[in-house]
C-alpha cells in the first residue's frame, strides 16, 4: 500500500508523521493545536502537508479523542473539542486531496502496540491506557474490534462504584475516577494530608503542602521509598487490577497491554497491578493468565497506528 501519514490531535499540539509498512516514522510536522473547530481542521491540513514534503502518500489516519462512527468519518463526540457530529473525513479530504480515515485515539494507539509494539505475536489483546484519564481499545481474533456504532471500548466509563465519585462525562463512579494520573494524586494529597509524618519526602518535592502534590513527585518519592506516595500506587493499582480482572471475564485475551503515561514508571506501576489482577481474576489460581505487560511506542503509538489503520478498507469487524 506505500506509505500513509498519521496525525494524533493532542491539547497543545497537532502532530502529523509519514509512516512505513513497518511501523518506522520517516518525517514529522508539528503545529500548535488551535482553539476552534475549523482552525483544526485547518491546523490538521497543515500539518498533513507538512510531513508529507517529498513523500508519495496513499492515505491519512486520524486519531481523534471522542465518539467516532463505524464508517471511520464522523465524530459523534469530542470531550475537548466542540465536535459534534462533525464530518472530519470529508473536510480534511477536501483540503489534502487524499483518502482519510478518522480513528478514535485509544484505538489508534491499541492498533500500533498491537502491529508494532508490545502486542506483536498475539491475536487477543487488550489494551488500557493509564494517563489523565483511562482509556483502551480491543483486538480479538486480530481485529479491532469497536462495536456496532463504532463506540466500543470506552473502558474509563465503566461504573466500578454504584453512586462513586463524579466524573467529567457527568456519571459517577467510572474507572477512571480511581485508575488514572488524576485519581494516583487525589490518592496522595489525601494520605499526605491524612499523616504527613508518612510523606515526608514526598512532601518535600513540592512546596511542603498536600496541594502541591504533582504526579512526577509521587514517582521520585515512590522510587525513595516514601509511605504515602508507595501506599498511592498500591490503591492506583488495586483498581486498576480490578478492572483488568473484569475485562478479563468479558473478552479472555493472552496480554493485557497498559500504556499512557503512567506506564512509563515501569515495575513500579506494573508489578501491583499484575498481583491485583490475579487477586480478581475468577479462578485465577486454576486458570490460565494474561500477560500484563507495558506498552512499547509511548507518545508514537496513536500516530503510528492511525497511519496504519489508513492502509486498511476494513479491519473492523
Amino acid at each position: 500500500m506505500g506509505l500513509t501519514i498519521g496525525v494524533d490531535i493532542g491539547g497543545t499540539k497537532i502532530a502529523a508523521g509519514v509512516v512505513d509498512e513497518e511501523g518506522n516514522i520517516l518525517s514529522t510536522h508539528k503545529v500548535p493545536t488551535p482553539g476552534t473547530p475549523e482552525a483544526i481542521v485547518d491546523a490538521i491540513a497543515a500539518a498533513v502537508e507538512g510531513a508529507r514534503a517529498g513523500h508519495e502518500i496513499v492515505g491519512v489516519g486520524i486519531g481523534a479523542a471522542g465518539y467516532v462512527d463505524r464508517q471511520r468519518s464522523t465524530v459523534y463526540f469530542a470531550p475537548n473539542i466542540d465536535w459534534r457530529n462533525e464530518p472530519l473525513k470529508e473536510k480534511v479530504e477536501a483540503r489534502v486531496g487524499l483518502p482519510v480515515v478518522v480513528e478514535n485515539d485509544a484505538n489508534a494507539a491499541a492498533w500500533g502496540e498491537y502491529r508494532f509494539g508490545a502486542g506483536k505475536g498475539h491475536r487477543n489483546v487488550i489494551c488500557i491506557t493509564l494517563g489523565t484519564g483511562l482509556g483502551g481499545g480491543i483486538i480479538i481474533g486480530n481485529k479491532l474490534r469497536r462495536g456496532h456504532f463504532g463506540v466500543a471500548a470506552e473502558f474509563g466509563h465503566i461504573r466500578m462504584v454504584p453512586d462513586g465519585l463524579l466524573c467529567g462525562c457527568g456519571s459517577q463512579g467510572c474507572w477512571e475516577q480511581y485508575a488514572s494520573g488524576r485519581a494516583l494524586v487525589r490518592y496522595a494529597k489525601q494520605r499526605a494530608n491524612a499523616t504527613p509524618e508518612n510523606a515526608e519526602i514526598l512532601l518535600g518535592l513540592g512546596d511542603g503542602t498536600p496541594d502541591g502534590i504533582e504526579g512526577k513527585h509521587i514517582s521520585m518519592a515512590a522510587r525513595q521509598g516514601d509511605p504515602v506516595a508507595v501506599d498511592s500506587y498500591r490503591e492506583l493499582a488495586r483498581w486498576a487490577g480490578a478492572g483488568l480482572a473484569d475485562l478479563a471475564s468479558l473478552f479472555d485475551p493472552s496480554a493485557f497491554i497498559v500504556g499512557g503515561g503512567l506506564s512509563d514508571e515501569g515495575e513500579l506501576v506494573l508489578d501491583p497491578i499484575r498481583k491485583s489482577y490475579k487477586r480478581w481474576l475468577v479462578g485465577g489460581n486454576w486458570r490460565p493468565v494474561a500477560q500484563v505487560i507495558a506498552a512499547r511506542l509511548g507518545n508514537e503509538a496513536g500516530l503510528v497506528g492511525a497511519a496504519d489503520l489508513a492502509r486498511e478498507p476494513d479491519p473492523i469487524m
